[in-house]
């Protein structure tokens, strides 16, 4: 019996040992969890120690520190760390960074979407995976550095955001559209675009700060750099930027560069660059529903540790054109050639000579085309929406002159879409306002046709139809009686 006490009691004390060891053991370890994204990240051991509320004593270096691994931390450098606890975030690095060695083939762990690292009581540096976020819509995270406890890992990233519009302009009804992302004009015109980025809101982690627009145009639009305006909060900035256009190798049609945005007093986190400029619409402009592309994005520093550039994704605007087409058929709608016209459009202006339902404004030629054998087919290209006046100029041989015809060529675009998505066309319509015209819309081509028609002249009636026969009768025999007068007066003088 005095056995079997005795092996309980040296059963109970084992049991006793191992219940105060695992609480001892469990607040030696922490976890280190990853949020749920995309991100890779880095853990560094600086220091190892004991852990106790939010202190770390008997300090020595850890894994990737620049001492001996397990020798005591020097003293002054603890109190270099210690001094720095209110500084900025950037300021503590810049002194933590002097005692960690960081390269990913030595660091003491990784996570990543959501997952958990066990670690010992110590200090640690939390990093994004070299390269992870190049090119990326997204920023490396500015290092994390934390005394181990249990720590889920909250990303001190932001990324700028970025658009491009475009406005409208209808000629005919003298109105201008706000910011959008379609519109419609005619060949030869000036376009209006926008670029908008805005800071990152982490722009104070950063001693440097790229900022680059980048912009691509179809070949329909001719970009004019001597009408770039750039803005800092609706400010007008006027240096601190380059509007490039050669020696570029990525497709751009132009960029514009800030090298270093720190270099504009002005600039700040969530700060809204702006850049609006011109373009042409050219004679390479497409017609119809395809329309002319210009898509553009941003790439901005996205590394507040280092160098790293990031891209936002693209945004396309679209410019449209259309056609109209006219053809020139006689009454029973056969092809009909001789014909010229000119085609105007009515542009509104305080001083105009003309109204159309109540606006003042001029006619403007658009085009001319002449008459050629043949020729019966007439086409206007690039036009925008707007008011119309075709006019016949010369008219087939036989044929009345047909009346002017006025006509509105109206359309429907996509004027605001989702990030990402491509605005289209709609809706294609042309309304005759006076004149003989039916035109008939085709969406993806962009054209509007109509026949024309040319009346015959009349064959007017014709009376007195002998009247000349009768002139001819009595001249011969005028004629006649002269001759005979003239015989008998011979036959008398000879007998005399």
């Amino acid at each position: 019996m005095r056995k079997v006490k005795k092996l309980l009691g040296l059963l109970l004390a084992a049991v006793m040992v191992l219940a105060m060891g695992v609480p001892t053991f469990a607040a030696d370890e922490f976890t280190i969890t990853a949020p749920d994204n995309d991100h890779t990240y880095e853990i560094y051991q600086v220091f190892t120690g004991d852990y106790s509320e939010g202190v770390l004593s008997n300090v020595k270096w850890g894994q990737n520190g620049i001492g001996t691994v397990g020798e005591p931390v020097d003293k002054d450098i603890l109190d270099a760390l210690a001094d720095v606890n209110s500084a900025s975030d950037t300021g503590k690095l810049e002194v933590i960074e002097q005692y960690v060695t960081l390269q990913s083939d030595n660091a003491f762990g990784t996570v990543s979407s959501g997952s958990s690292l066990t670690v010992p009581g110590g200090y640690y540096l939390i990093k994004d995976k070299d390269g992870s976020q190049e090119g990326e819509n997204d920023s490396y995270t500015l290092y994390i550095v934390e005394v181990a406890d249990n720590v889920t890992i909250t990303p001190k990233a932001d990324v700028p955001t970025f658009e491009k519009k475009v406005k409208d302009v209808d000629d005919s009804s003298g109105t201008t559209t706000g910011w959008q992302d379609s519109a419609d004009y005619d060949i030869g015109d000036k376009v209006d675009f926008r670029l908008i980025g805005t800071v990152s809101t982490r722009y104070d982690d950063y001693e440097t700060y790229q900022f680059i627009f980048h912009d691509r145009e179809s070949t329909g639009l001719t970009f004019d750099a001597s009408s770039v305006k750039v803005y800092v909060d609706d400010s007008l900035i006027e240096s601190g930027y380059q509007t490039v256009t050669e020696g570029l190798e990525d497709g751009c049609t132009f960029e514009i560069r800030f090298d270093n945005l720190k270099n504009i007093d002005s600039v700040h986190a969530g700060s809204v660059i702006t850049v609006e400029y011109q373009s042409k619409l050219n004679e390479n402009a497409v017609i119809g529903s395809e329309g002319n592309p210009n898509t553009a994005n941003l790439e901005f520093s996205n590394n507040p540790n280092g160098d790293g550039m990031g891209e936002t994704p693209d945004d396309t605007v679209i410019v449209f054109t259309y056609k109209t087409v006219i053809n020139k058929v006689d009454e029973a709608g056969d092809p009909l050639d001789g014909a010229a016209f000119r085609l105007e459009k009515f542009v509104a202006n305080e001083d105009g000579s003309e109204t159309q339902d109540n606006i003042r404004g001029n006619w403007e030629t658009v085009e001319e085309i002449a008459a050629a054998e043949n020729k019966t087919s007439f086409e206007f290209s690039g036009l925008d929406d707007g008011i119309y006046r075709l006019t016949e100029t010369t008219t087939p041989p036989g044929y009345n002159t047909m009346d002017p015809i006025i006509f509105e060529i109206t359309a429907e675009h996509e004027v605001l879409v989702l990030a990402g998505d491509i605005p289209e066309l709609t809706d294609l319509n042309g309304n005759k306002v006076s004149g003989e015209i039916t035109l008939t819309p085709n969406l993806k081509d962009g054209s509007l046709t109509s026949n024309v028609v040319n009346h015959q002249g009349s064959t007017l009636p014709e009376t007195g139809g002998m009247g000349t026969t009768i002139f001819y009768v009595l001249g011969a025999i005028l004629v006649l009686g002269a001759g005979v007068l003239l015989i008998a007066r011979r036959r008398t003088d000879s007998e005399k």
